[in-house]
C-alpha cells in the first residue's frame, strides 16, 4: 500500500483544516449535515468518521448521541481532535491515526460511516475501491456510507469566481483537471489545493457499486448555491437559508447540473 503523497501531508500538516467549515465551507457543512441526517440511523449508533480530519463532523455527531470513532492519516488532525475531545461534554469514543485503505476495525462493527476526504486524495481508482471496500467490510449489512468527492468541474467554477483563471499556470492546471481528473499544484500556490483526484459525476456511483454498496445515489452537495455572490447573507438569514436548502434539494439529483458543485456525495448501503 503506497503511503499518502508527501504534498498532501504537507498541505494538511499546517493544521488549517480545523477552521475550514467555519469559514469558506459553511454551505458544504450545511448540506452535508442534511444528507447525513437523512440517511444515518438515529442515535445511539456506532459511526466511523473515516478521514475525519480534526473532527468537524465527528463532534457534531457525538453531540447528537452517536458513538463516534474518528481516524485520519494526518497526525496533527488527530491531535486536534483529541484535544477538543478532552474538553467536550460529549467526547469522541476514539480518535486514531489511520489509513482509509486499512481500517483497524472488526468486520460488520459499525452502523454508519462518513468518508469525506479520502476519495479525493486517493488518485488511482484501485486505491479508492480499496478504501470503499474497507468501509463496506466494517459496516453492518444495510448500514449507510456517505462519501464525498470533488467535482471534476469545481476548479473551473472556482477559477472564474476568484479570477484564478487569469493566471496561465492555473489555466494549465484546469486543463489537466478536465482531461483526466488528476489535480496537481506543483508550485504549491495557496488556494489552489493539493494533489487530488476530481470525479466526473458519472464515475462515483459505479465506484461505490463495485465496492459492494447497494441503493447507490450521487447527489450535488453545494450545487449551484455556491455561485451566489452574496452567499453569506443567505446563510445568515434563517428564512433565506431554508429557501436555499429547499432549492438545492430540488436540484441535487438533476443530471444536467450535477457537476456544477464543489462536492458530490456518493451514498450507498453495505450489501447484506
Amino acid at each position: 500500500m503506497a503511503p499518502l503523497d508527501d504534498e498532501i501531508r504537507a498541505y494538511y500538516g499546517r493544521g488549517d483544516e480545523a477552521r475550514r467549515l467555519d469559514t469558506i465551507a459553511r454551505l458544504e457543512e450545511l448540506r452535508t449535515r442534511e444528507l447525513v441526517e437523512r440517511h444515518f440511523p438515529p442515535p445511539p449508533a456506532v459511526v466511523l468518521d473515516i478521514g475525519g480530519g480534526p473532527g468537524g463532523y465527528a463532534f457534531w455527531l457525538a453531540e447528537l448521541g452517536y458513538e463516534v470513532h474518528l481516524s485520519d492519516p494526518i497526525p496533527i488532525h488527530v491531535e486536534q481532535a483529541l484535544e477538543t475531545s478532552a474538553a467536550a461534554p460529549r467526547p469522541l469514543a476514539s480518535a486514531v491515526v489511520g489509513d482509509a485503505r486499512e481500517l483497524d476495525r472488526a468486520d460488520r462493527s459499525a452502523d454508519a460511516a462518513l468518508m469525506l476526504g479520502p476519495l479525493y486524495h486517493l488518485t488511482e481508482r484501485a486505491e479508492r475501491l480499496r478504501a470503499l471496500e474497507e468501509a463496506r467490510r466494517v459496516l453492518r449489512g444495510g448500514a449507510p456510507l456517505v462519501a464525498a468527492a470533488i467535482s471534476r468541474f469545481a476548479p473551473v467554477i472556482d477559477g472564474l469566481r476568484k479570477d484564478f483563471l487569469l493566471d496561465p499556470e492555473f489555466e494549465a492546471i484546469v486543463e489537466r483537471d478536465l482531461r483526466d481528473g488528476q489535480h496537481r499544484n506543483p508550485t504549491r500556490r495557496p488556494g489552489w489545493f493539493t494533489t487530488a483526484y476530481f470525479h466526473n459525476p458519472a464515475e462515483l456511483g459505479p465506484e461505490l457499486a463495485d465496492a459492494g454498496f447497494v441503493e447507490v445515489e450521487v447527489l450535488a452537495v453545494e450545487g449551484i448555491g455556491e455561485l451566489l455572490s452574496d452567499l453569506e447573507s443567505w446563510l445568515g438569514d434563517a428564512a433565506r437559508r431554508e429557501l436555499l436548502s429547499r432549492t438545492l434539494r430540488r436540484l441535487e439529483r438533476e443530471p444536467s447540473v450535477l457537476g456544477a458543485t464543489g462536492h458530490l456525495a456518493g451514498i450507498g448501503r453495505a450489501a447484506a
